[in-house]
């Protein structure tokens, strides 16, 4: 499943460049993710791209930036552009090919674009400012905040989410007993050519 993941993933860069459409490196992601096959427990399964989730395009301090690059065939033919930094990542299953959010949330993040929202509980307006202080807009755990010594923090965390200041991020499953994985690198558009920044020795 990791190797089917990571071959859609190089595909998905190999595609990539200046004025290529989104929906192009779709479609090919999908040509190769969907034609495996894999075995797992003597079981033989068709792989399939979690249709629901995709790359996305990234800018300072917005790991989701707005464009949005499919895994699918299909969607706009909205095109990559010059100096555009993208996260090209693949999701396959062994199930249904469609996740949902499921179990306890434990990740989140700042929205980007939320403006002034006034807070009445005094927990939360503490804690938004330590998650100004230490993540801004980055992605954080409860764990983060557990080890910069916060303490007693879930009501004013589920306040700073009901009113949308801060997106949850749950886990995100198939159909029990499926199997998914997941494979990414973020890539930049130079003028001349693509550089994939999150490329090492060991990935």
């Amino acid at each position: 499943m990791l190797e089917v993941a990571r071959e859609a993933t190089e595909t998905g860069i190999r595609e990539a460049g200046i004025d290529v459409r989104l929906c192009d490196i779709g479609e090919a992601i999908q040509e190769v993710m969907e034609s495996y096959e894999v075995e797992l427990n003597g079981r033989t399964h068709q792989v399939k791209c979690c249709r629901n989730l995709t790359g996305h395009s990234i800018a300072p301090y917005q790991i989701h930036a707005g464009k949005s690059v499919p895994i699918v065939k299909g969607g706009e033919g909205t095109r990559m552009e010059e100096g555009e930094f993208y996260a090209v990542e693949t999701f396959g299953s062994t199930g249904r090919g469609y996740v949902r959010e499921d179990m306890e949330c434990s990740h989140y993040m700042k929205n980007f674009d939320v403006g002034h929202v006034p807070l009445r509980l005094p927990k939360a307006k503490q804690l938004l400012g330590v998650i100004d202080r230490n993540f801004g807009t980055l992605a954080f755990c409860r764990r983060y905040l557990d080890r910069i010594g916060e303490s007693r923090y879930l009501l004013g965390l589920r306040n700073l989410c009901d009113v949308g200041i801060i997106q949850p991020y749950p886990p995100l499953v198939d159909i029990k007993g499926s199997y998914v994985a997941q494979y990414e690198h973020t890539l930049m558009l130079r003028p001349t050519r693509k550089e994939v920044l999150s490329r090492g020795d060991d990935y």
